[in-house]
């Protein structure tokens, strides 16, 4: 009887290993398939509440540009549909400034965090310095006439 025991146990364990290795690798190609398709870059995104309220939590994710909108997906996550898609029509960057050392922690190193208005949407997005050109870039291309303020107070 403890003999069978111990292999259950065993069989258990394989399994449990298994299902988390699986895991494991379906994020990392999701992950591939993101930035082999081109446009992605890393960045965290936090929601900021309408009232005023204490903002979410900042969440690791990759940026990927579609056009005239950037959508967000999270790193550790299995959904193909984005969490956020912010429209560069209208988008308004409203801030910019440095993490704070309790915000720092869970963040990538050297990163901006920007302050940023798409309709009733505010989020602050954390980026690099390659990947905040880059943001910039985008916003400067809009088509001509589209209402966007790409310029960054400093």
């Amino acid at each position: 009887m403890a003999e069978h025991l111990a292999w259950d146990a065993g069989g258990v364990l394989a399994v449990v290993i298994l299902v988390v290795l699986l895991l494991f690798v379906s994020m990392a190609v999701r992950r591939l398939l993101f930035t082999r398709a081109g446009g992605a870059v890393e960045c965290s995104l936090r929601v900021l509440s309408r009232e005023g309220g204490a903002p979410g939590v900042w969440r690791l994710g990759i940026g990927r540009y579609k056009g005239d909108v950037l959508q967000w997906h999270r790193v550790f996550g299995f959904r193909r549909r984005p969490r956020q898609v912010i429209h560069r029509r209208g988008l308004v960057v409203s801030n910019r400034r440095r993490p704070g050392p309790e915000e720092a922690e869970g963040l990538l190193p050297d990163v901006s965090v920007i302050e940023v208005r798409d309709g009733d949407l505010t989020v602050e997005l954390a980026m690099g310095a390659a990947a905040l050109t880059g943001f910039l870039a985008w916003l400067e291309a809009a088509p001509p006439g589209s209402p966007v303020e790409p310029h960054l107070p400093e």
